[in-house]
């Protein structure tokens, strides 16, 4: 078990995370995420740990809320990960883009996904 390396992410990424310009945003749905799959051991990432990465990479915490919950309703079945499902309904809605590895992001149609 580890935490993410950043070395491990694509110079695009660690771009955006180091420009102090950017508006950095992590999904209330990613924290769930993190720490249902810290307690059953798939990642070592404790409250604390993420509380200080919040922080060290000036995240803002963007709440799942009845919008993003209805946008699930249209979103096709590309894959069955409820966590994901929530993220990609939020970056619809929001109209942001979204930074992650998962390549069935791409199927998304309206979905700008960035890594």
């Amino acid at each position: 078990m580890a935490c993410l390396n950043p070395a491990s992410l694509p110079k695009k990424v660690l771009a955006l995370i180091e420009h102090d310009d950017s508006d950095l945003l992590i999904s209330s749905v990613s924290l769930m995420e993190i720490a249902v799959k810290n307690a059953v051991g798939k990642i070592d990432m404790p409250r604390q740990v993420m509380r200080q990465a919040v922080s060290d990479l000036r995240l803002s915490i963007l709440p799942f809320d009845a919008r993003h919950a209805y946008e699930m309703f249209g979103l096709p079945l590309h894959h069955r990960d409820p966590f994901d499902r929530m993220i990609i309904a939020t970056a619809l809605v929001e109209k942001i883009p979204l930074v992650g590895g998962d390549r069935q992001f791409k199927l998304y149609k309206g979905l700008h996904r960035i890594w």
